[in-house]
């Protein structure tokens, strides 16, 4: 099923995680009408902006991936409003000051970054039908610090 012009269902619900444990990371309704938001909100944009094919290291994931994953219960993960994601060649930096200025989003976070490697982490963007809270955050993998 296709999401938006460059994104599929099938590569937003991909997860390792799931296929080594054999868990079925199939969304419901509602979650797919959120992934549909943030193809067209977020990566379509980034994808057109920037001119590089890249598909999601993780969009949506079930509870229990998302338990596996060492994620928290309010992840916005398994909402499907959420993907982790990397350009080739492009700075997280520069994807992630990109996409602040440029898409509404909810949280934009810069993921295990390292200012001396610019390639290091990822890029975790979120976004809400309504209201969304424009936070720019890094994580270390213990502390979240406010960009903006």
């Amino acid at each position: 099923m296709r999401l938006s012009e460059n994104f599929t269902l099938s590569e937003l619900t991909k997860s390792s995680i799931a296929l080594r444990h054999g868990i079925d990371n199939k969304p419901g309704e509602k979650e797919i009408v959120a992934l549909r938001l943030l193809a067209a909100e977020i990566l379509e944009p980034v994808r057109n902006n920037f001119g590089v094919a890249f598909s999601p290291s993780s969009g949506f994931r079930c509870t229990a991936v998302n338990h596996l994953a060492g994620s928290g219960s309010t992840s916005q993960h398994v909402l499907g409003q959420a993907a982790d994601f990397e350009l080739p060649h492009v700075p997280n930096h520069v994807l992630a000051s990109w996409i602040f200025h440029n898409c509404d989003f909810d949280q934009l976070i810069l993921e295990y970054y390292d200012p001396d490697i610019p390639n290091a982490g990822w890029v975790h963007a979120s976004v809400i039908k309504a209201g969304n809270r424009r936070q720019f955050l890094s994580f270390d993998g213990k502390n979240y610090k406010r960009l903006s």
